[in-house]
């Protein structure tokens, strides 16, 4: 059977540009992923970017979920964590003993004001409010 025009375009360009999981640079210097993406010019779709978000979204929920304790969470109160974890990397939240621990101990005032009180809280802004305000209040904060 022979291979439709489409194929043969894909197998050569897997094969010349070759895969690369982090951004590169290619020979003119032009920030590149993937299988020769050129970031600079090209960039990514919206459609590729809800893809990598519902990828990236559910690593971070995998992470999450590995702690023992995420699963006594009420469902805003675990998509405080995901979000956590999804904006900071979870080697990053694990830093947040304090923040963890009266989470734990439904201490859910504490665990905000640990949030707050944060360097991560300088860098988001109102993200970190919104977040907080979630954990003490287990509802959505207004608009």
């Amino acid at each position: 059977m022979e291979k439709s025009f489409a194929a043969i375009v894909e197998n050569w360009l897997r094969e010349e540009e070759g895969y690369r999981r982090f951004i590169y640079l290619d020979t003119e210097g032009i920030p590149t992923i993937g299988y020769g993406r050129n970031l600079k010019d090209v960039g990514i779709n919206p459609t590729e970017a809800e893809f990598l978000l519902r990828n990236d979204m559910q690593s971070a929920l995998l992470a999450a979920a590995s702690f023992p304790w995420f699963i006594d969470l009420s469902e805003l109160r675990k998509a405080v964590i995901v979000d956590m974890v999804f904006n900071m990397g979870l080697p990053r939240f694990k830093t947040f003993k304090k923040m963890i621990l009266a989470v734990i101990n439904k201490n859910y005032p504490g665990a905000a004001l640990e949030m707050l009180d944060s360097k991560w809280a300088k860098q988001v802004g109102d993200r970190a409010d919104k977040l907080a305000y979630v954990m003490v209040n287990d509802k959505e904060r207004p608009a």
